[in-house]
């Protein structure tokens, strides 16, 4: 009677390396890559004809191919480490890609690894917790209870014949329905990137490869001698680079919700038709001050050569950034710059964060600090940056409720998360008018201020969340951003009339670049009038008739 019991002893549980790795990968495959295949299933039907036989091929095909890639990565020595942490590892991936629509390219990686400590604790929610110890953390501890017998000898036998017959499957898969999976991976790219864990481990191979393997670049001065074209007068402008804004929430772009009260009342400029150079942080901070643009921006290429900051700190004026976020992603490596601390004896500070109130009283601090005729500072905020989106804006700043006030976002109701994003918007927009006032007292000739954000963000739209999809497959709620500008010169008629007329025009982060020499007057090699927003609104240009040429 006792040895009938043993059975539900999973310690004697003895199994060879072949049963052990076709288990794991087993599981893997149906647990953690359902959206993968029921996502090639939609892909793989066509109204009034469904091949079965082909449909029935892709988890077989899959299953081998999970037994081929686990296998060569734990090579029999590491069998048990390597399939264990993957399942772990699949868990948070497939919370990730089942709740926000999330895929793990290497510019997501990135974005990951860029992250410090306070926007990874964000995500973590009681609903994480339960997916990741039921899926994830349990059948990671009933698996290592299993003890796989065999020497090394009898294990590598195993693996030979075990690769061998997984070959063999895809082999003849491939073979038998070449043509149904050349034409749905040909029209269907993306399907691969929802494969768990691969696509994570594509992803970090090129991560490494792109940061690591490959040897640095040297490092190139793009403009030795940039000038500024008018030293006896005085400017101050200022860039200030938005987190997670979306265009379509702004009542400036037509939003039926007042997102925008206080900018509007100082005959603010907005830019209706901006797009983003990537979808998440780490992509477009770098990507919009770089001289790439964004169909070639490279990060390897971008990070070895200068920026626009730099060329226009050679030129004499005093560059600064202040952050409000993460970090400047290397972009003010060389320039003046000051990360604000979550101080939590700073009443808009929690120990975690800071409302972006805090960049008003920096801003006010370091042009009375600076004794300068020309200075540009740029101001990055945290914005709209979620899921935690209710930490945002302080509490008396709440207009829209009830709001979403948790960071498992995709439980709340649309009307909740739309109530609480927007919260956001409003409360950047009263950010940027106490700015502006700030400019609208201070004594230099020329003021400007330009407000772009980073990318946009999906509130469940598609069933998609947050962002960071890839910039092909994007929707526009990622990528279309919202841009304001306000300058002193705007009391003028003329450029009044002439910014006016370029509002609706096309334009992107790839305009950055120029615009800030353009605003800043300083003269270039690099600068390239066509992408100058305002270029056809120097009086020069002006007088002379000269249109747009953007």
């Amino acid at each position: 009677m006792k040895n009938a019991f043993k059975i539900f002893n999973i310690s004697s549980w003895h199994v060879s390396y072949s049963h052990f790795v076709c288990l794991v990968s087993m599981y893997i495959v149906i647990v953690f890559n359902g959206l993968f295949l029921y996502n090639t299933f939609i892909a793989a039907t066509q109204p009034g004809h469904i091949n079965w036989l082909f449909i029935t091929s892709i988890p077989l095909m899959l299953f081998s191919l999970t037994i081929l890639v686990l296998s060569w990565l734990s090579l029999v020595t590491f069998v048990k480490p390597v399939l264990l942490f993957s399942v772990l590892l699949c868990s948070l991936l497939f919370y990730s890609t089942l709740n926000y629509g999330v895929i793990f390219d290497k510019s997501m990686l990135q974005n990951i690894v860029e992250t410090n400590s306070g926007e990874a604790f964000s995500y973590l929610n009681f609903q994480l917790v339960i997916f990741v110890v039921l899926l994830g953390i349990v059948p990671t501890y009933l698996f290592s209870k299993f003890i796989i017998i065999g020497s090394f000898r009898v294990r590598l036998k195993s693996f030979v014949k075990l690769n061998l017959f997984a070959l063999l499957c895809c082999a003849l898969i491939a073979a038998t329905f070449y043509k149904e999976y050349a034409s749905v991976g040909r029209n269907n790219r993306q399907l691969t990137s929802y494969i768990t864990p691969f696509a994570f481990y594509t992803a970090g191979y090129k991560y490494l490869r792109d940061n690591y393997f490959y040897p640095p670049l040297p490092f190139k001065v793009l403009d030795n001698l940039p000038a500024l074209e008018n030293k006896t007068t005085t400017s101050l402008t200022v860039m200030v680079v938005g987190e997670t804004a979306r265009a379509a929430n702004f009542s400036l772009q037509g939003y039926s919700r007042a997102t925008n009260a206080y900018t509007s009342k100082l005959g603010v400029k907005y830019f209706s038709d901006v797009s983003s150079c990537g979808t998440a942080t780490a992509i477009s901070v770098p990507c919009m001050f770089s001289r790439l643009n964004r169909k070639e921006y490279d990060s390897r290429l971008a990070n070895s050569q200068e920026n626009v900051l730099d060329i226009i700190q050679r030129s004499g004026v005093e560059v600064t950034w202040i952050d409000n976020n993460s970090s400047c992603k290397g972009v003010c490596a060389r320039v003046k710059s000051e990360n604000i601390e979550p101080n939590k004896k700073h009443s808009l500070c929690d120990g975690d964060y800071c409302f972006d109130e805090i960049l008003v009283s920096k801003f006010k601090d370091r042009i009375a600090k600076s004794n300068v005729k020309h200075k540009l500072i740029i101001l990055h905020m945290i914005g709209s940056h979620g899921p935690t989106y209710y930490r945002r804006y302080p509490e008396h700043a709440s207009l829209f409720k009830p709001d979403c006030d948790r960071s498992d976002i995709q439980n709340c109701t649309t009307t909740e998360l739309t109530n609480t994003y927007d919260n956001t918007i409003a409360y950047t927009d009263r950010v940027l008018s106490e700015l502006i006032k700030v400019l609208q007292e201070s004594n230099e000739t020329e003021k400007s201020l330009l407000y772009v954000s980073d990318h946009g963000e999906s509130l469940g739209e598609k069933g998609l969340y947050l962002h960071g999809f890839p910039y092909a497959l994007a929707p526009t709620e990622q990528t279309h951003i919202p841009m304001i500008f306000w300058s002193n010169k705007l009391t003028d008629s003329e450029f009044n009339r002439c910014v006016e007329l370029q509002h609706s025009k096309t334009f992107s982060h790839d305009n950055i670049f120029d615009t800030l020499l353009g605003l800043t007057h300083v003269n270039s090699n690099q600068y390239q009038p066509i992408y100058d927003i305002f270029n056809a609104c120097k009086a020069e240009a002006y007088n002379e008739g000269i249109p747009n040429a953007v």
